[in-house]
């Protein structure tokens, strides 16, 4: 059932049909790119196949799901891998306080990864993450990155490898029995909304409540 798609095979798997739907609506997902739609983990489980590449897209606000956050899942995902595959993880908020959901996601998929490295999104809050065995992923994205033909795919690629940075382990780990990344995504908001906030403060001490009306 997979197709060949610039030279490669791709399958995406998203548990909301509509999410699909509105994908091939609004952002040119072609048909020829097949999507089942199932819970990510659930196809793992029921696959025997290996890739090149599996990302993992399924953390958005507070509403990270705690069965595709731990070390059984990242462990699932290395198992679906070839020997120097590599796992692409889309993160949506940036912590700061020691603790904090990034730590936990990263350092959980360090307990399972030899190498990671990671880079922030330029006006955003996402931060994208890279897990692979293989010690020359950051070397092997440059290479590729300079062999492009799409300008913009490679300025932007070009961009992404630039700033790489390896990434430190610690020893926060979620685990089947043990995931609390509601309440993990929460403190992160909480300090967005702090810091947002003083922002503000700030420009009203500084200019008044015209200068914050002229600020909205």
């Amino acid at each position: 059932m997979q197709e060949i798609f610039w030279g490669h095979e791709y399958r995406g798997v998203e548990i909301d049909e509509k999410i699909t739907d509105l994908s091939r609506k609004y952002f040119s997902l072609s048909e020829d790119v097949p999507v089942t739609t199932y819970d990510g983990r659930a196809f793992l489980n029921a696959s025997q196949k290996a890739y090149d590449v599996i990302m993992v897209d399924a953390y958005q606000d507070i509403t990270i799901p705690f069965q595709m956050s731990s070390k059984e899942f990242f462990a699932l995902v290395k198992s679906h891998l070839k020997d120097d595959g590599v796992m692409v993880v889309n993160m949506n908020m940036r912590g700061t306080k020691e603790g904090n959901i990034n730590q936990y996601l990263s350092d959980t998929i360090g307990s399972v990864f030899t190498t990671e490295v990671i880079v922030d999104v330029a006006g955003s809050s996402n931060r994208e993450l890279f897990a692979s065995d293989d010690p020359d992923i950051g070397k092997n994205l440059t290479k590729h990155t300079g062999e492009l033909t799409n300008a913009n795919l490679k300025n932007m690629m070009q961009e992404v490898a630039s700033n790489l940075t390896e990434y430190q382990k610690g020893n926060y780990i979620l685990t089947d029995d043990q995931a609390p990344v509601e309440l993990l995504g929460m403190q992160v908001i909480d300090e967005l909304i702090k810091d947002e906030v003083q922002y503000y403060k700030d420009i009203y001490k500084e200019r008044g409540i015209k200068g914050l009306m002229e600020s909205l």
